[in-house]
This record gives C-alpha cells, structure tokens and sequence, in this order.
C-alpha cells in the first residue's frame, strides 16, 4: 500500500527509463545498508511448501523476476532479497550495445501497460560474467540474444557466444527470439531456423557440460505471445525434438487489442506488457499445457498484477511465473501477497 501511495507516486513523475535507473539506484543504497535482508526477514513468506525442483534446480519459490529488468547482472540479490525465487538477466549479447534511440519506454496508466522498444541495450556478456562470479544461494537465468547489427544467417553464433560466457555462472539459459524490438528478430522463430538454432545450442551446452564437469544447464525458449495456433503446435513439437528444458510464455505483444487508445503513449512502437498482455498469456499457456506430449517446463509471465492472476497463471498448466510489469505498478508487496496465496492454497 506504502508503494502505490508514496513511492509509485514519485516514480511515475519520472520519464518511464529515468525512473527505472533511480528505482535501481535507490535498490543499491537500500541493499547497501542492510535493508533489503530485513524487508526479506520481515515481509518475505518461507516454507517448504512454496518450494519446487524443475529441471535439476530447487526452486525456493515459484516467483521469478522476468528478463528486461536487471539487463546487467547489477542487483540480482537484491531482488532476491524482496522476495524472487528466482533472477532472470539480459537479455545479453555479445557485444554491449545502446539499443534504440531514446525515448523508448512508456507507461499505459489507464490500463496498467507498458509499451518497451529498447532494442536489447546492455553492457555486453563479459560484464554480466564478472559480476555473477559471486557465491549465491538462489537461481539465477541468463536471458541471451544476438546484436542487432549481426544478421539472422549468423545469429546463432552470437547465441552461442554468450552460451559459453555464461556457461559457469547461470543455472538456466533463455533463448529470446520474440523480442519486438530486433529488426527481423520474429523470423528467427520459424520452425526450420529455430529447430537448428535450438539443436546447436543444446549439442553445444552437453558439451560444455561434459568438458567443465559440470550438470548440463537447462534451456528454455521464450515465445510471442502473437503467434498462431498452428505456429504453436510447431513451438511443441520442436521443443520435443530438440529436448530442451521449456517454454516461458510470453514475450511482449505487438497487438494493441483492448487498450484505450486514447491515452497517452498508446500508439507508439514496441512490445506491449502488463494487464493487457494477461489473457493472452494465459491463453498461450494453458494451449501449450493442453498440446504437449512430452513434460517440459513452462513459465507463465505477462500481466500478473495481483495473486488471483498469478494463480491463474499456475492453473493453465505454468510450473513457474514470472513478473515484471506488475513489480513497476504494485511494487514489491505483489510478490509477498502471491507468496502468501499460494502458501494457503497448499495447506
């Protein structure tokens, strides 16, 4: 309540871009001293009962910070501390890059959006490596795409590049491909490109696995949430064929359907995400869980603002969630709130 009173209300007299550097550089004083072990002693909910083992990992809860928000690796224990079970970087590349012109990050406030055409800025891979190098006790993903200036015939270089970088000091990898915001990122989704981009990642990450001694990382797609049934019955066979870990469900959207489109920002470029995105990513979700014939993971993200649309996220067949967008509007008691949901339901 404090958030939506108080700190949302001085954020968003921000640019939407300016107010999230001053969230994280307030993040960075509040962990600085100390605070953000006590927010976790005091407000964040524990229990055995909220834990889950995927993939080879344990899972302390099932709330994971989605990609886009710590591009860079900077405060991955911090969002721990509030209450994430789990941490998702990058999306990373190769080489840093500026991503797209400024202005390029815009609040929906009558419908609770936002509208993103960064175009995967960062600082580059090898940045991201040194500060992960650190001792953890929680998971950590690496989200990892190709620069925009690489072209689609090379891409899978570049995600191969960052695939070894990471190799040591991420517990999963997430494929982004859905990203509105790479120029021809999308075609890269098509089934033959895809089955080879995920079976070389797949052959590349067993060997690194076998050459550092080291269990194999999972691997996970992250999907648009625009395509069609048709194009997700391919997703499902190629995740089988490929056997990769999972899907996470969904990137953000390119369609403005059931927004007000009289708001401000409404009409500018980019990936859409908050409430407007829920439905649909559920929708993904529960077509996925429904069509699969083979168990694979599936994150559910895109839209959950509240533990209702978190539970439903889970009902649809999602194993994990993700959130983003509704850690900008509510701020972190959201997590605490779910957490304390999905405690009782388990009771």
């Amino acid at each position: 309540m404090m958030y939506r009173i108080l700190t949302r209300y001085f954020l968003f007299q921000l640019d939407a871009e300016r107010a999230h550097y001053t969230t994280f550089f307030l993040l960075k004083i509040f962990s600085l001293l100390g605070l953000s072990k006590l927010y976790n002693a005091l407000f964040v909910p524990k229990s055995p009962v909220l834990e889950k083992n995927l993939m080879g990992l344990k899972f302390s809860n099932p709330i994971g910070l989605a990609a886009g928000m710590d591009k860079n690796a900077e405060l991955c224990q911090s969002f721990h501390d509030v209450g994430f079970g789990f941490v998702e970087i990058g999306t990373l590349t190769p080489k840093p890059q500026a991503g797209n012109p400024k202005k390029r990050l815009f609040r929906l406030l009558s419908d609770e959006g936002i509208i993103n055409r960064m175009g995967f800025n960062n600082e580059g891979v090898e940045k991201a490596v040194r500060r992960l190098q650190k001792n953890r006790n929680f998971i950590v993903g690496g989200n990892i795409g190709k620069n925009k200036i690489t072209p689609n015939e090379n891409a899978l270089e570049d995600y191969l590049i960052c695939l070894r970088a990471l190799y040591n000091v991420v517990d999963y990898f997430v494929v982004n491909v859905s990203s509105p915001n790479t120029p021809g990122l999308r075609e890269l989704q098509e089934k033959e490109p895809l089955t080879r981009l995920l079976g070389n990642l797949k052959a590349e990450g067993n060997t690194l696995a076998k050459s550092l001694k080291v269990s194999e990382k999972p691997i996970l797609l992250k999907l648009a949430p625009d395509l069609s049934d048709a194009q997700l019955m391919d997703i499902i066979e190629i995740v089988e064929s490929t056997d990769i870990a999972g899907i996470i469900a969904t990137n953000t959207t390119i369609s403005r359907e059931g927004i007000d489109l009289s708001q401000k920002y409404a009409n500018e470029s980019g990936g859409l995400s908050g409430r407007p995105l829920c439905d649909r990513s559920t929708e993904v979700i529960k077509f996925i869980s429904t069509h699969k014939r083979k168990p694979f993971v599936i994150v559910g993200v895109g839209g959950i603002h509240s533990a209702e649309s978190a539970l439903e996220k889970l009902r649809a067949g999602a194993d994990l969630i993700q959130i983003y967008s509704g850690l900008v509007y509510e701020g972190p008691g959201l997590i605490s709130s779910i957490l304390k949901e999905l405690k009782k339901e388990s009771m």
